[in-house]
């Protein structure tokens, strides 16, 4: 019976793992908000065992935190991470860009190129946030390392503490678009080097805006 009842829970757990996740990238969780799982059981509509396994698995993420007083908690990062995290996320990601410039097939390249021109339609809609996380995973896959993947994905879970994508300025989605391009140019063309640079260079101006934003939110709290 116990057997079955952990079967069981073990999917609802990894459900309610992935909403969490979603919740907390798109910022309907955000860093210092408590994890209730009476609350988030029952808005999820699930038991508390799966929901228990969500947060003991956000937190080996390293995503929630516990805190005295008040339990399981999304972790707020300082200003160092977030600029530590952003160096690495431009490490890895110039690493991916000069790694598919030699190993990425002609039909791959094509595909990013299509779903850049559909990110540049949709503007800094909802989708467009999607199609932006699945142009960078495309790129990644293009790159065709598996240490490299696995290394994006932990860095990636870091970011979603951040909350939602810096393309919800109308500016920086498109000058993203533009330096998509740049990227997937020098990619077409076979320039390791010059592919590296170019999303190196579009990794840190995605930085600069998430440092201003931080600053802003700082700003407003000292007002407060």
């Amino acid at each position: 019976m116990d057997d079955e009842g952990q079967t069981s829970a073990a999917p609802q757990g990894n459900v309610a793992y992935q909403r969490l996740l979603e919740e907390v990238r798109a910022g309907r969780l955000n860093p210092g908000d408590r994890l209730r799982e009476t609350e988030l059981a029952e808005r999820l509509g699930v038991s508390r065992t799966p929901i228990r396994e969500a947060i003991r698995q956000l937190e080996a993420d390293g995503i929630v935190t516990h805190v005295p007083r008040q339990g399981a908690t999304v972790r707020s990062l300082d200003y160092a991470e977030v600029m530590e995290l952003y160096e690495m996320r431009a490490v890895l990601e110039g690493t991916a860009a000069r790694l598919a410039a030699r190993a990425a097939s002609d039909i791959e390249i094509e595909e990013l190129f299509a779903m850049n021109i559909e990110l540049e339609r949709r503007g800094n809609t909802p989708e467009a946030f999607v199609l932006n996380r699945q142009f960078h995973g495309a790129l990644l896959d293009a790159a065709k390392n598996r240490f490299l993947a696995r290394s994006m994905a932990s860095l990636h879970k870091a970011l979603m503490i951040l909350g939602p994508t810096t393309l919800t300025e109308a500016e920086r989605a498109e000058k993203a678009v533009e330096e998509h391009y740049g990227v997937l140019e020098a990619i077409r063309a076979r320039d390791g080097g010059l592919a590296e640079a170019a999303m190196r260079a579009h990794i840190e101006m995605a930085q600069r805006v998430r440092v201003r934003a931080l600053r802003e939110r700082d700003r407003t709290l000292d007002e407060i």
